[in-house]
């Protein structure tokens, strides 16, 4: 993969995006602020995989400088249910609090994450952190219409945790 430029969102045989939606030399992978340990989540019942992932994206670098920065919440024109205005939410108040808190913007918006998913009943945590990313990824699209693939892979949530799965088949017979 090349790393100049719109170059950087070029995987070989892919087509370069016609619109890049955050730009990759504004993420920083590493912390922009110290931050010490932020407050603890309260687990209500079936919650600590919930939490067990929230917590994950609230200490992930990248993600946590964005949020932190509150750039979503001046910017998201979306009505009603936002992943990343929660998430932007979330991370602020856990990074700015001492004691335990209970997530509750996370358990209100639960059925938006995953329409399978039900407060009280343990779910799977990888479930969860794959729904909540690709809610994310949906509200940093909602804005934009009509992207072409290559244009929906700048997000800041594709950049930081997607990726695109390639495979070739070749035929032992006639090596095609």
């Amino acid at each position: 993969m090349a790393t100049a430029g719109n170059d950087s969102f070029i995987a070989e045989g892919m087509t370069p995006p016609q619109r890049i939606l955050f730009p990759p030399e504004k993420i920083c992978m590493v912390w922009q602020q110290r931050q010490s340990a932020g407050a603890g989540l309260r687990n209500v019942g079936n919650t600590c995989f919930l939490n067990a992932v929230l917590q994950c994206l609230t200490y992930t670098p990248p993600l946590a400088n964005y949020l932190l920065s509150r750039q979503h919440s001046q910017a998201c024109r979306q009505q009603g249910f936002c992943m990343m205005c929660i998430m932007e939410a979330h991370v602020n108040k856990v990074l700015r609090s001492v004691s335990a808190i209970l997530p509750l913007a996370v358990l209100r918006a639960f059925r938006f994450i995953g329409e399978h998913f039900q407060l009280g009943r343990e779910e799977d945590a990888h479930d969860f952190l794959c729904c909540t990313v690709n809610a994310m990824q949906r509200a940093c699209l909602s804005a934009s219409n009509d992207l072409d693939i290559s244009s929906q892979s700048t997000t800041i949530v594709h950049q930081i945790f997607g990726g695109f799965l390639r495979s070739r088949v070749i035929c032992f017979s006639c090596k095609a």
